[in-house]
């Protein structure tokens, strides 16, 4: 099932994306709520879901909002592809680097990507994301899929000098609106088991920035959940982001390829969809919040 949640007539709701056009599961089901939470703690009411008919809308005419708006943890994985370590001067680690990302630090797609007053230096990085369905703690890899509600598209923006500036990532992957999320989530009967096999991309325009395949990830997502869930209690809706490709800002030759403002970053994964993000500039933000 690929799902989508967006505002419509400025209420927020949960479609079911059926081609071009949408149906609103939360007029059916008003228990649904304004984002996937409901669906994803309740197995009974997502198989409601599957059934529920109604006058289909356009998805145009739908503004994604977050597919879980108060996410209790966002785990994200670096270093995932070995020619993505490479390129950063890394070297190939053999248990897998780890942080945390704030709810401010995140937005929907098609919301703007925030380049912040204090850097020119805001990367992209295309990523796979899933989302917990099942919570658990010591979940086995042989479990561990059981435990996905679905997938979606995630944009890691990074702003590298502020990365930098400590061996811990905290700054430079939380500012805020930096993290595109959306604006589908397809769950694991639609996808390729542990969404493996799929290809990954990044572009502004005509430009191709990363181009690569999920395939290539060092952890996969069974083993990711197994590894993250012996240090913490995952639960329904917790978001896990696994790692970007090679070919990210920082590491293009001869000079650095940065985000700007005017910009409209794509990041697509096959059988998923894409978010697109248009690159803003937080004091002309501010300026026309005035």
């Amino acid at each position: 099932m690929k799902l989508l949640v967006g505002t419509m007539g400025g209420k927020a709701q949960v479609f079911r994306v059926e081609g071009d056009t949408a149906i609103n599961l939360t007029a059916a089901l008003p228990q649904i709520g304004n984002d996937l939470q409901a669906l994803i703690e309740h197995d009974a009411l997502m198989a409601q879901a599957a059934d529920v008919t109604g006058e289909a809308v356009a998805l145009d005419d739908i503004t994604p909002a977050l597919p879980v708006d108060a996410p209790g943890k966002i785990l994200c994985l670096g270093l995932n592809y070995i020619e993505h370590i490479k390129e950063g001067g890394y070297d190939i680690p053999d248990y897998p680097a780890m942080f945390l990302r704030t709810r401010q630090s995140i937005m929907a797609a098609g919301a703007p990507l925030v380049r912040p007053t204090c850097s020119d230096q805001l990367d992209y990085e295309a990523e796979l994301m899933l989302i917990v369905g099942k919570g658990g703690r010591h979940i086995s890899e042989a479990d561990a899929l059981d435990h996905v509600f679905g997938y979606t598209v995630f944009n890691d923006g990074s702003v590298r000098n502020y990365q930098r500036k400590t061996h811990q990532w905290t700054p430079g992957k939380n500012f805020d609106q930096t993290g595109a999320i959306g604006p589908y989530v397809v769950t694991p009967e639609d996808l390729p088991e542990g969404a493996k096999g799929l290809k990954i991309e990044s572009r502004v325009g005509d430009e191709i920035l990363q181009s690569s395949n999920t395939g290539n990830m060092i952890w996969g997502v069974a083993q990711t959940i197994a590894i993250m869930s012996e240090f913490t209690t995952l639960e329904p809706g917790d978001l896990i982001a696994l790692g970007t490709p090679p070919g990210v800002g920082h590491a293009k030759k001869p000079a650095p390829r940065w985000l700007k403002p005017g910009e409209v970053v794509e990041i697509e994964i096959e059988g998923i969809g894409i978010c697109a993000s248009p690159v803003r500039d937080e004091a002309d933000l501010a300026k026309a919040a005035e």
